[in-house]
């Protein structure tokens, strides 16, 4: 079915790369999902299958440190608020989960939000935290307060949710092929959906610094760069990846998360259980 989906003239119009292969971890993780660098400068993977969070080292990507290791079961999301408290999308707990500090041995948990199937949540810029629930189809709001808000947004196996530069919510739409972007409360204020983007199963996203996405299409085995703001629907800047499983450079099996840190990008190679990192060179 990817194939059907990338075949032909979709394939052959697909734009080059954005980046270029720099790095690879070793196959050390167990079907590591969404990633971002701490406020510490360190990179942070949900390792799902490990129940854990693993931290790695940006430059080697080498693992320098575990976190609650078998206590995060299917962890497959992390957010950071700039004083380093932590939102986590806990899925085999249907919870996201605020917690004090990572450093923290006991992983004291300062705020939690019911969100059955979870996989995406975000330390929204406002204090709140948003998350999906995949199982039911909603966005769930947890204002700083306590206050829990809750819609029907229809966006049944949703995975991701990420905040724009605008402070809006960008939702990938995993089974249907789409990314949606929320507001604050809840409305449609734009939807990515043409078929220009191929996508065969957007995970997760980032937003880099001049409001772009950077998605992962991981039964496209691919990451995308998309401008949102550009004509006819938005426009696909580059495409990493060939559409084919593999390992190699420019090659993915099922890449999950994706983070930007500056001119570099981070992505959850899932199947090779490790992290890859591209970068952009400049002059």
């Amino acid at each position: 079915m990817v194939l059907a989906i990338l075949s032909g003239v979709a394939l052959a119009q697909q734009p080059g790369p954005f980046a270029a292969f720099d790095a690879a971890s070793k196959p050390i993780l167990n079907d590591p999902h969404d990633l971002t660098v701490g406020p510490d400068g360190r990179l942070y993977v949900a390792d799902k299958l490990g129940a854990r969070i693993a931290v790695m080292d940006t430059e080697t990507l080498e693992l320098v440190e575990v976190i609650g290791a078998g206590a995060l079961p299917e962890v497959r999301d992390i957010s950071f608020r700039p004083g380093g408290a932590a939102v986590l999308a806990v899925t085999g707990l249907g919870q996201a989960v605020e917690i004090a500090t990572l450093d923290a041995a006991d992983l004291a948990v300062t705020a939690t939000v019911t969100a059955p199937r979870t996989e995406g949540a975000v330390a929204h810029s406002s204090g709140a935290i948003f998350a999906v629930a995949s199982a039911t189809g909603e966005v769930v709001r947890r204002d700083p307060d306590g206050t829990v808000i809750r819609a029907d947004a229809q966006l049944w196996g949703a995975h991701d949710i990420a905040e724009a530069l605008d402070g809006s919510l960008w939702v990938a739409d995993n089974r249907g092929r789409r990314l949606v972007r929320l507001s604050i409360d809840f409305e449609v204020l734009q939807v990515l959906d043409h078929p220009k983007f191929g996508f065969a199963g957007p995970r997760y996203l980032d937003v880099d610094d001049a409001g772009r996405l950077v998605v992962a299409d991981q039964d496209a085995h691919r990451v995308l760069l998309i401008d949102p703001a550009g004509p006819d629907g938005g426009t696909l800047i580059g495409v990493l990846g060939d559409g084919l499983p593999g390992e190699g450079p420019g090659k993915f099996d099922d890449p999950e998360g994706v983070a930007v840190h500056g001119s570099r990008y981070y992505i959850s190679d899932s199947d090779n259980n490790r992290v890859v990192r591209y970068s952009v060179v400049t002059n």
